[in-house]
């Protein structure tokens, strides 16, 4: 069982619905197509549901390679080929010394230059540096501006798609709950105690595909993704059977 659609929870997502609807309008009075900045997952599934409401259907979603995970949203004009989202793939590659460079190291060089988190896609880190999709409005001042990494510097230059590191499989964990409650999924995931899990929900620490958890005693569904503030994030790809003493068996992986 899957969780079902989760309307608008807060002003800004409500703004964003209709900032999506009005694009839809502005495509048919125009005929001409629009493209939007980068777009969280929680976005996209908003943004769907948003575009099915006022009945428009021509669109899709572009994050530069297959598995993407953040995209720009092309709304189709009368021209499909008009709509092509404007952005580049950017190599960054270290030079001299090496360290274990992680995501949130790039994505941290990247707004330090002052480029907002909208106009950055994925970040497919490899063991020589990253490739880094990025809107063509801040493509230059990365290519000017960014030279350093953490402690490593990094020589950036365009990457052609067929460059692109494979995304390795990520290893499926399995653990067994006593319920299927937020507190308890955490503290399997986390190898930590429900008390300590329901005190990270309580602080506000935890998303659940992006929005805000509010109870420790919140039904959790297979496919969610939960974002842990200090801890990663982690993926639920299935609740399977219950054992003979009525716990659940689930499996995850940690992105």
């Amino acid at each position: 069982m899957a969780r079902g659609y989760i309307p608008p929870v807060d002003d800004e997502e409500r703004l964003f619905v209709r900032r999506v609807k009005e694009l839809a309008q502005a495509v048919r009075s125009t005929g001409a197509p629009r493209t939007t900045a980068f777009l969280s997952d929680r976005q996209q599934v908003l943004a769907r549901a948003a575009l099915s409401s006022v009945d428009f259907a021509e669109y899709h979603f572009d994050g530069g390679h297959p598995e993407a995970e953040r995209g720009v949203l092309c709304l189709h004009g009368e021209n499909e080929s008009d709509g092509a989202p404007q952005f580049f793939c950017l190599r960054l590659e270290m030079t001299g010394e090496r360290a274990a460079l992680t995501h949130r190291d790039y994505l941290g060089a990247l707004l330090s230059l002052g480029i907002k988190r909208e106009c950055v896609g994925d970040i497919l880190v490899s063991d020589s540096g990253a490739y880094v999709f990025l809107l063509q409005a801040v493509a230059p001042l990365v290519r000017e501006e960014l030279s350093r990494v953490g402690r490593c510097t990094v020589r950036v230059s365009d990457a052609r798609s067929d460059e692109l590191p494979k995304q390795t499989e990520r290893p499926l964990r399995t653990a067994s709950v006593a319920s299927l409650r937020l507190d308890a999924i955490l503290a399997a995931m986390l190898h930590i105690g429900r008390s300590d899990a329901a005190g990270l929900i309580k602080s506000g620490a935890v998303e659940i595909n992006h929005v805000p958890a509010v109870s420790a005693h919140a039904e959790v569904y297979g496919g969610d993704t939960f974002s842990v503030r200090g801890y990663g994030k982690y993926h639920l790809s299935e609740i399977g059977s219950q054992s003979r003493k009525g716990r659940t068996f689930v499996s995850y992986f940690e992105y």
